[in-house]
């Protein structure tokens, strides 16, 4: 099984070819940084110091934007009648990765 942890955007990923990821909003989908941080061939594993040199990983943007799930944000204080509510839906980019080699 081929794999391979990489870092978009100050977070790790662990992806697979064929593979659909949703990370944090691009702020350009045209270019974006990955930097495959390890790399695993079935039995070879090979870890960077701190990145692989040479590892390719062709990622495509399949959605620029996508909204997340609802977070729902209670604040409450007893005794006091105060509460508030407020909603918060995260904004995602979805990459495809299309080869790991």
């Amino acid at each position: 099984m081929k794999y391979a942890v990489v870092r978009i955007g100050g977070k790790q990923y662990k992806v697979t070819e064929g593979e659909e990821i949703l990370v944090d909003k691009l702020t350009d989908p045209k270019k974006f940084d990955v930097e495959t941080l390890l790399l695993a061939d079935g039995e070879k594993v090979r870890v960077g110091k701190p990145v692989v040199k040479d590892a390719k990983i062709k990622i495509k943007v399949v959605a620029d934007m996508e909204k997340g799930k609802k977070l729902e944000i209670y604040k409450f204080k007893a005794k006091s009648r105060y509460k508030r509510h407020t909603g918060f839906r995260p904004q995602y980019s979805r990459l495809l990765v299309e080869k790991i080699g």
